[in-house]
């Protein structure tokens, strides 16, 4: 029989998870220390100081290195904390950043807010658009950033067609890949030369832990990350790394049940006369559909749709669910249903980024689809 590479579900068990040597626990130890004993001075097992490096964090990398089909992982406490190590790592003083139109309204902020004021410039173009593509470039472009699908619009990026128009120009590609997470995409594999991940979402999958990740196959790009991750201490404590851990174990397998239940509240929504469009890779008529039929497994489990009856219709419609659970975040068991204009991003209010206050997102999750699209349909009857 011929060998061949563990399949996703495989790798998402056992890589970087090997059974305890000393006591043959199936379950890697959780390690709390934060300093490790030296036999000499600069003489020690590969670990000196947590915030360094830790073996519940190295196991994570390991696992999440290896879905992604990259060389090198590099685990952040926040999925910010990660953007913000790419971004030191690749841009500077005078550099100049292309963000997509539609953007998780955080990364705005910190674009804008936290690396604009300190040098760094940039500009916002639709990057399924070459024209706008090649309107926005400078002559000290060197990074694209991209999120797809994206959020909160689901919109579709061709990531090979883009890196091979970045990369023409000698600049690097970012591919934001949380929303389809590794088992349904995989960026490197289509010239992306980063790919960040907020671990909070579908990989934790619990609502119970936040962390973030970024995955690359450079080894210069590696070594500026690895410095990074040390140097501002930005890294997820061991418990945070087991949490996340777990959840991936089962991603496979919940992210099948996600993209089923999602592809029938699209269905669903395309049909309720209070929805006046919906937004969902899924559906036949997206602008991105062959694109994400082509480079995804599947389709994801998120879905945003406008309320046909306007901005305060939607707000009001997000505080009558009883299923969906009005909150922040998405990717976990549990549906969650928000206002994207009020809530996650209200930072991108008044700019470019803005978005439609009629739109209403949902993260769909695990329960029982009819349960979902009952609740849906009591909710936007009233």
């Amino acid at each position: 029989m011929t060998q061949t590479e563990p399949g996703f579900e495989t790798r998402a068990i056992h890589s970087g998870q090997d059974p305890d040597p000393d006591t043959g626990s199936v379950v890697p130890p959780i390690h709390l220390s934060t300093t490790y004993r030296q036999s000499a001075v600069g003489q020690h097992r590969g670990y000196e100081y947590s915030r360094s490096g830790n073996p519940s964090r190295r196991s994570l990398e390991t696992q999440l290195a290896s879905l992604e089909l990259a060389e090198f992982g590099f685990a952040f406490a926040s999925g910010l904390s990660a953007e913000d190590a790419v971004l030191r790592a690749m841009t500077g003083v005078d550099a100049h950043l292309i963000l997509n139109t539609d953007v998780y309204g955080g990364t705005f902020r910190l674009v804008d807010r936290v690396h604009a004021p300190s040098g760094l410039g940039y500009s916002i173009a639709d990057a399924a658009n070459i024209a706008q593509l090649e309107a926005a470039w400078r002559d000290n472009t060197t990074l694209v950033w991209v999120e797809t699908p994206s959020n909160p619009m689901l919109a579709v990026v061709d990531i090979r067609g883009l890196a091979e128009f970045t990369h023409d120009r000698g600049a690097r590609l970012v591919v934001d890949n949380t929303f389809a997470t590794p088992y349904l995409q995989n960026p490197l594999t289509l010239g992306a030369d980063l790919v960040v991940h907020s671990t909070t979402k579908y990989l934790g999958g619990h609502s119970d832990v936040v962390g973030g990740f970024v995955a690359v196959n450079r080894p210069d790009l590696a070594e500026r990350l690895a410095f990074l991750q040390n140097a501002t201490g930005a890294v997820p404590s061991p418990f945070d790394c087991y949490l996340i851990q777990r959840g991936i174990k089962t991603l496979a397998v919940r992210m099948d049940r996600h993209c089923h239940n999602a592809a029938a509240v699209a269905s669903f929504l395309e049909q309720h006369p209070m929805v006046s469009r919906v937004l969902y890779p899924g559906l036949s008529d997206h602008p991105g559909h062959e694109i994400a039929a082509r480079q995804m497994r599947d389709f994801g489990g998120m879905v945003s749709f406008l309320h046909a009856g306007g901005e305060t219709a939607a707000v009001e419609m997000v505080s009558l669910t009883r299923l969906f659970t009005l909150a922040e975040s998405l990717g976990a068991v549990e549906s969650l249903i928000e206002h994207p204009a009020r809530m996650t991003h209200a930072s991108a209010t008044s700019s470019p980024l803005a978005v439609d206050p009629q739109l209403v997102r949902l993260s769909v999750g695990l329960e029982s689809v009819d349960d979902l699209l009952s609740d849906l349909d009591q909710a936007l009857d009233r």
